[in-house]
């Protein structure tokens, strides 16, 4: 019997669903949850990853005597969403594996989310043909110019195909179409510290109780209070998974002539820019510097482009955002 087949057939699979930085909860196909760690030598092949293993991923784990196990084999992953971990430029950090949708909370204040950040997020979902829908969360906060700004991003981000929700998770207004959205799903739920991520997520499942706390009224910014992801099973089948709010979105992996691609609006106009290269910052007969120009491509988007078009020169990053 070869190595690799003694192993198979010890071996338990299951979805790694709490990942709590040296241990990781696997629910096995059994049903059986068991605390589990890396096995010394087990590495991602290509990936320098922060965390080799994410949340979501499919793995075959090994018991011991003790009641824990050994992860011993990850499958391979249908995407991911990864980012430039903050701290290290030629590193990345794997949010969530085997996804079916995202849901970026955005918030217009208290924090405010910026349009670069939304843009990043959504390239690096575009780049794994993950779908994005947005959450615009606290709308019982906000003041007549606020909403009308709110109003606008609603406006440019359906039309370039991304569904927006407008909520008050502490309110609980427009909750039930989350909720009905979810269903047979495996979502992420990401965003800033403080957007209401798990005050939306208590509402969704009352049971769960994830902890909550006030963003610093001095700062306007989230305190982190998520501080490790995890998976939660919906009654309507389905898993929402939840992560720690995140500063910056440091894009990783892409390489410059496919920034366009990811961004469905830039890609669409390329088509008749005159050289098949274009960049879109100075070369003549520039369709999509034209659509700027013309409004029917936002300022916004454009500059979010560029900005991640200077994240492929050499030692940059941009650490928050």
């Amino acid at each position: 019997m070869t190595k690799e087949n003694k192993i198979s057939e010890i071996s338990k699979q299951g979805t790694v669903i709490k990942n709590t930085g040296s241990w990781y909860q696997v629910k096995t196909v059994e049903g059986e949850v068991i605390d589990c760690k890396i096995k010394g030598n087990f590495r991602l092949k290509e990936i320098k990853s922060t965390n080799p293993v994410a949340v979501g991923d499919h793995v075959h784990i090994i018991p011991n005597q003790e009641g824990t196990a050994f992860i011993v084999e990850i499958e391979d992953r249908k995407n991911y969403i990864i980012r430039r971990s903050s701290n290290l430029s030629k590193q990345s950090h794997i949010l969530a594996a085997n996804l079916d949708l995202c849901m970026l909370i955005v918030t217009i204040n208290y924090p405010e989310t910026s349009t670069t950040f939304i843009d990043r997020f959504l390239a690096s979902a575009e780049a794994y043909r993950i779908p994005v829908k947005l959450i615009f969360n606290k709308i019982d906060r906000y003041d007549e110019d606020e909403l009308r700004y709110m109003e606008a991003l609603i406006s440019l981000y359906t039309h370039i195909g991304y569904p927006c929700f407008k909520i008050s998770a502490l309110n609980n207004e427009g909750i039930e179409a989350v909720r009905e959205d979810l269903a047979h799903k495996v979502t992420l739920f990401s965003g800033h510290s403080g957007v209401g991520k798990s005050t939306l997520i208590n509402k969704i499942l009352p049971d769960v109780n994830v902890r909550t706390a006030e963003i610093s009224s001095y700062h306007k910014k989230g305190m982190h209070t998520t501080t490790f992801s995890e998976m939660f099973e919906l009654p309507q089948g389905g898993y929402i998974i939840d992560t720690p709010g995140i500063k910056g979105f440091g894009t990783f992996d892409m390489n410059e002539g496919e920034i366009g691609h990811y961004f469905p609006e830039i890609f669409k106009t390329s088509a008749d820019c005159r050289f098949n290269n274009c960049t879109h910052q100075k070369e003549p007969g520039c369709a999509v510097r034209e659509a700027v120009e013309k409004y029917y491509i936002s300022e916004s988007r454009y500059t979010s482009y560029l900005n991640i078009l200077e994240d492929m020169e050499e030692g940059k990053y941009r650490a928050a955002y």
